[in-house]
């Protein structure tokens, strides 16, 4: 029976780190080419860089890449285990099913814990560097920090900027008021721009191509406008700095989500103790209440809490699916397995997706529909595992 378990999870264990393997790539391609890989090409950053970049992203696509290896690891070699008539083998020889797989399952619940470490600690931490280094090598969507259609007045205070349109480094139809004095020394307007952005000294500058000028006179004369083929401008925004900009719910650890929970719900309370109020007091207290959990505004945050939870559990749910599913098929080609897995998984993150859509509905309860593909996979893969069991 060791032997047979042996056997079993050296050949879980290979086609796991080669299906892993190839998922990361996958998915990590996508932002390698388009964040990383230009800038190499174009010299913008050395060997070095993009290696560390590659690396950063690697716990980040990781929890995903894991659920993924895992059940299509269980499809194939237990796809070939029936396929080479081997489970018929060991059947014969009076060992049960459940038995034979107890390695393979233990091997997704240690997996759940490698994931809840990376989902919980290790992938936000690592995308905060990776966003933080692309930043420092000018990599970064500098455009990002640029809304569109709205008047910036946090550049300095000499200067306000408006943008119509923001496409990566191209502006359209850019406005650039520079002040004096609480006055307006000049105006310059563009239909066409763009914005670089220097690390080194953390400063943005707009280049506006053929921009109509004016500069404003101080004994109040008339301007006199002019078109400039190039005209440049260069100031600093505080959103670019690392110690100013706020970490997104989705980049935050899962003590940070718990601490920005419960300054959320302080927040939320009230300063003056019950006791001491008034009826009138407290009854428009008891309403404020009830309009902010109907509002709820610390759902988000809780979304964030359970996703991280939850996904961590998807090695568990794959792999009680992929086994029986992998007996059923009966088959040793690669290509079903991968694509059985591909469309399971596609199954699976659509509840993830849909419960993130919902973060502003507390009626839907989205926290819960974060839990519901978990509930269904394992439910599933049990039943279908009994069954398999009995040979029905």
């Amino acid at each position: 029976m060791k032997t047979l378990h042996l056997y079993l999870t050296r050949q879980v264990l290979a086609t796991l780190v080669m299906t892993v393997a190839v998922f990361t790539f996958v998915m990590m391609l996508v932002s390698i080419l388009k964040e990383v890989l230009g800038l190499l090409v174009n010299r913008q950053v050395d060997l070095l860089t993009v290696l560390q970049a590659v690396l950063l992203l690697v716990p980040y696509v990781l929890p995903f890449a894991l659920p993924m290896g895992m059940l299509t690891a269980a499809l194939l070699v237990f796809g070939r285990f029936s396929a080479d008539n081997e489970l018929t083998a060991v059947r014969a020889s009076g060992v049960s099913l459940i038995s034979l797989v107890t390695p393979v399952l233990l091997l997704s619940v240690a997996l759940s814990g490698v994931s809840a470490l990376i989902n919980l600690q290790l992938a936000p931490q690592c995308r905060i560097a990776y966003k933080k280094l692309l930043l420092d090598v000018g990599a970064a969507q500098v455009g990002a920090f640029i809304p569109e259609k709205t008047y910036l007045k946090d550049f300095n205070t000499n200067c306000i900027v408006y943008v119509s349109r923001v496409r990566e480094t191209n502006l359209e139809d850019v406005i650039v008021l520079k002040l004096r004095d609480d006055r307006v020394e000049s105006y310059s307007r563009a239909e066409r721009g763009a914005i670089s952005f220097n690390p080194s000294n953390r400063v943005f500058t707009v280049v506006l191509n053929n921009a109509h000028q004016v500069f404003f006179r101080e004994d109040g004369r008339l301007p006199q406008p002019f078109i400039t083929e190039t005209a440049e401008f260069s100031f600093t925004n505080a959103a670019a700095r690392p110690e100013r900009r706020r970490t997104d719910l989705s980049d935050m650890t899962f003590l940070q989500l718990r601490e920005e929970l419960q300054d959320l719900e302080k927040r939320l309370q009230s300063s003056a103790p019950v006791e001491k109020m008034s009826t009138d007091e407290l009854r428009e207290r008891m309403r404020q209440l009830k309009s902010q959990k109907k509002l709820d505004l610390t759902l988000p945050v809780r979304v964030q809490l359970h996703r991280q939870v939850s996904f961590s559990f998807a090695c568990i749910g794959f792999t009680l699916v992929g086994i029986p599913l992998g007996i059923r098929a009966h088959r040793r080609e690669t290509t079903f397995g991968i694509a059985v897995a591909l469309a399971l998984v596609a199954i699976y993150y659509s509840f993830f997706l849909l419960g993130l859509s919902l973060e502003t509905r507390p009626e839907l309860a989205p926290h819960l529909i974060l839990w519901a593909p978990n509930f269904l996979f394992q439910a599933v893969g049990i039943v279908l595992l009994w069954r398999a069991n009995r040979g029905t």
